[in-house]
């Protein structure tokens, strides 16, 4: 079980009795009742930092421990965060105690990252626990299951991805990152679903990307953290295998279904139109968004039997007639402009599945959602992890939450 970073706000809440736990490891119970002396002494904020950090690092030290394992359960239940936001330092040590990692952080940081059992990508957005955050001086970590028996990482291109699916060997899931408008990454979006054994495993992913501030000035990157290498185009895969008793889940939440209005459809695929039919009438797309004065923060959504698809508007080029998407519309689907909702927590909190009550094992949610919906400092249900470019369930997706949930089929809830 992973220990969660020193920022946690429950180790100070430890150290200065606002909760109580009955430990079983001795040397914290000793340690502890040292700490609590002196933050009653002098319960300065200092104090009280420097308290939590020593309380932190005992636990850290000694998380091989049956007995601290315990204890972390005791503090942050079964179904505790799988990952968490570290500063370089926290993670750099993870790194060195051979942890497997999948990361999240601005590229300054991840270049700087020893070789070890992790993969990356580059983004500086994120939902915590705390809310949303921007931050180009921490590192989301997820940290991999206990349950993953053992996991292969291999890099993939445009040429080769079409492989990824039967790569998977027996019973698991796999994890993908690609950097954002990368060759690699638009030939997944079109041709996923073509790919030999799609979806004969779980697939989950997410698309790295930059601080828009710097959209156009720098690409984004993905890392392959067993040997260092930092790409700009390719895929990161990390396959993971699992016991016959453990099963691995992929979903996504979409907040937004259709509405009511035209039925547009398209004459090719593509991530781009300058024409569509719209109730079967041929029309030119950007007069069309533009007199009827579409809100293109909401996306056109598709109906694939039962499960809502979204393609998110990217621009309206009204000088060389083209409407961009994030995702590429494909030619034949049906796609209505999403209906309108006033409360994006709300709908969150409404749709998410009964069964993510408890924390997935991964999980990402798109940064389309994050700035239309002013997600910087909020919190929406249970779910942490990177604020991303597009998401992968078996294929790419636009505006959704992407989650991955790992059950233990001999106690029929979530494995740690």
């Amino acid at each position: 079980m992973d220990v969660p970073p020193v920022s946690h706000p429950i180790w100070s809440n430890i150290i200065t009795g606002k909760v109580r736990y009955q430990f079983e490891f001795l040397a914290t119970k000793f340690l502890l009742r040292y700490l609590s002396l002196q933050v009653n002494r002098d319960p300065s904020s200092h104090t009280i930092e420097r308290s939590a950090q020593d309380l932190h690092d005992i636990f850290v030290r000694n998380a091989d421990l049956i007995s601290v394992q315990h204890d972390l359960i005791k503090i942050f239940g079964n179904d505790s965060v799988q990952g968490y936001m570290y500063d370089i330092l926290e993670v750099k040590a993870k790194i060195a105690h051979g942890e497997r990692l999948l990361l999240a952080g601005d590229e300054s940081l991840l270049k700087s990252l020893p070789a070890g059992n992790w993969i990356g990508g580059s983004i500086p957005y994120f939902m915590t626990e705390q809310g949303g955050l921007t931050t180009r001086q921490k590192i989301y970590v997820t940290t991999l299951p206990d349950s993953v028996l053992d996991f292969s990482v291999k890099v993939y291109d445009a040429a080769t991805l079409d492989s990824i699916y039967t790569d998977m060997t027996g019973k698991g899931f796999s994890i993908i990152i690609m950097p954002g408008s990368s060759k690699t990454h638009l030939a997944f979006a079109l041709r996923a679903p073509q790919y030999p054994g799609f979806g004969h495993s779980p697939l989950i992913g997410w698309i790295a990307g930059v601080h828009l501030d710097n959209l156009g000035k720098i690409t984004p990157k993905i890392f392959n953290g067993q040997t260092r290498d930092m790409l700009e185009d390719g895929a990161v895969v990390m396959h993971c295998l699992l016991p016959s008793t453990h099963i691995a889940e992929v979903g996504y939440l979409n907040i937004f279904e259709q509405g009511n209005g035209d039925t547009i459809t398209f004459g090719q695929d593509g991530f781009s139109a300058r024409e569509a039919y719209v109730n079967g009438k041929r029309t030119n797309f950007v007069d069309y968004v533009t007199q009827q004065q579409l809100d293109t923060r909401l996306p056109l959504v598709a109906d694939y039997f039962g499960s809502m698809v979204n393609v998110s508007f990217q621009s309206v080029d009204t000088e060389n007639q083209k409407v961009r998407f994030y995702a590429p519309v494909f030619a034949g689907i049906p796609y209505k402009h999403a209906q309108p909702f006033k409360d994006y927590a709300q709908q969150f909190n409404e749709k998410t599945p009964m069964h993510l009550d408890k924390h997935p094992a991964f999980s990402c949610n798109c940064i389309l959602n994050y700035l239309y919906s002013e997600l910087e400092g909020k919190r929406v249900g249970n779910i942490t992890g990177p604020t991303t470019f597009g998401e992968v369930v078996y294929q790419l997706l636009n505006q959704t939450m992407a989650y991955l949930t790992i059950t233990d089929l001999t106690e029929n809830q979530p494995a740690l």
